[in-house]
């Protein structure tokens, strides 16, 4: 058995408030290898047409065009006995007609339904042309049966189980466990099945349940890159960072240029606070090994920002902006970036491009006639502070960015209006404001 690996990049806000897996998963379902061909016992010769046997030591000679011309022959002489269709089944498998391998496996299972191998073979192959809802009809149906072979009988029914787990994950979890609880009692030990059972509990929420398998796991095999790939979902959703943190440095000894893996300890060493520079050596890492990767690109920006490098975060969002140049949160934080640098005359112009392209941005408008006001242009201020309006509720900021742009216009009335009404607003919470609202109002409104 083997697995597909799967580790994502997860959508971690800076102070880590979501711990969702984003963008897909880098580390996906698991997948059964090619399908396995089971043969039947051997049967009375008088109970066999010769064709068949003749065929089937064909077969084992590897002879696969004299053994499909003695088939042909079987079928067409006796279209009623099972094991020539079987052994179609079983031939068309072998070289690469899956299509006709299904049709004479369905003719055996007419004929034999009894028969565990024919049910087997039949479900495996189902499964491995999508064919899951007809698969599971017939490997469940194998499960209740007895393989003819007793010498592997243990083997084939531990395929069956593990086989019906697998086509039942998506629609019916909890028949899945239950295959794969049957299945375990055959192999405990089989690790793939330990990760297929931690990844169903995972889906459940029952992390405690999947934490206990994905370490069943690591414990036989350190290096399975699937069972710390999940036990990093599990650490992450319950923010137990300095656990995710290790599984991470552990998975990226094994896959170091994962660019995802990179990202995402760039993202658990920024949220811890104290570790902003390997966070951003981690996001250069993963930038390294995949320039053109902008989900790293716009990690290290964001980081750049938060941690107040502004130079840094203005030339990456500019970079991302060469790809995008029509995406309106792009200009929006480029202009907030350059608004922190005091490069008001151009946060002007982002934010300007940025509410073209999505009038529906309050905080843009704010941003707007926070840095018009820096550039005096008074009539801009108003012009943005009306429009935000239009949709948004005024806030005490607001009242007060239109009372000194009011008071500078020397528009008394509607500067101390909008004095009044931002210090009703303000209930005491920006007291410097607030002394410097009373003040002008004692200047604009005089005791007569």
């Amino acid at each position: 058995m083997d697995a597909n690996s799967r580790l994502s990049a997860l959508a971690l806000v800076a102070a880590l408030t979501s711990a969702a897996w984003a963008q897909g998963r880098v580390i996906g379902a698991q997948s059964k290898p090619t399908v396995r061909h089971h043969r039947v016992a051997e049967a009375p010769a008088d109970a066999v047409p010769a064709d068949v046997i003749e065929a089937e030591k064909a077969l084992d000679k590897k002879d696969y065009a004299r053994a499909e011309q003695l088939l042909r022959s079987a079928t067409s002489a006796s279209p009623n006995h099972y094991r020539g269709w079987f052994d179609l089944g079983v031939l068309y498998s072998l070289t690469g007609r899956k299509p006709q391998a299904i049709e004479a496996y369905q003719k055996s299972v007419a004929i034999k339904p009894e028969l565990f191998e024919s049910n087997l073979n039949l479900g495996l192959l189902l499964a491995s042309a999508g064919n899951r809802s007809e698969a599971v009809k017939y490997l469940r149906a194998a499960t209740t049966l007895k393989p003819s072979q007793e010498a592997t009988a243990g083997e084939a029914l531990f395929t069956a189980w593990d086989a019906l787990g697998h086509g039942l994950e998506n629609d019916s979890p909890d028949d899945a466990l239950a295959a794969y609880q049957k299945a375990e009692e055959i192999h405990p030990k089989d690790l793939d099945l330990h990760l297929s059972v931690a990844q169903i509990l995972e889906r459940k929420n029952n992390t405690e349940g999947a934490e206990k398998e994905y370490k069943q796991v690591l414990e036989s095999n350190p290096q399975s890159v699937q069972a710390l790939a999940g036990l990093t979902d599990i650490y992450i959703a319950g923010k137990r960072l300095p656990e995710a943190e290790q599984s991470l440095r552990s998975y990226l000894k094994l896959d170091p240029q994962s660019a995802a893996a990179h990202v995402q300890l760039g993202r658990i060493l920024a949220a811890g606070g104290k570790k902003n520079d390997e966070a951003l050596a981690e996001f250069e890492a993963a930038l390294q090994i995949s320039p053109q990767d902008r989900q790293a690109q716009r990690e290290i920006a964001d980081f750049a920002l938060q941690a107040k490098k502004y130079d840094e975060a203005e030339r990456q969002y500019r970079q991302l902006l060469k790809d995008d140049e029509k995406n309106p949160e792009l200009h929006h934080v480029l202009a907030n970036v350059l608004m922190n640098q005091r490069k008001f005359p151009e946060a002007q112009q982002e934010y300007l491009v940025s509410l073209r392209l999505d009038p529906g941005r309050a905080g843009a408008y704010e941003g707007l006639a926070t840095v018009a006001a820096e550039n005096q242009n008074y009539p801009l201020v108003l012009q943005a502070l009306d429009a935000r309006a239009k949709s948004f509720p005024e806030t005490p900021g607001t009242y007060f960015l239109r009372a000194t742009t009011y008071d500078h216009l020397r528009d008394v009335k509607q500067a101390a209006a909008n004095y009044h009404l931002f210090l009703s607003a303000a209930n005491g919470k920006y007291p410097n404001q607030e002394w410097q609202a009373k003040h002008r109002l004692i200047a604009l409104e005089p005791k007569k």
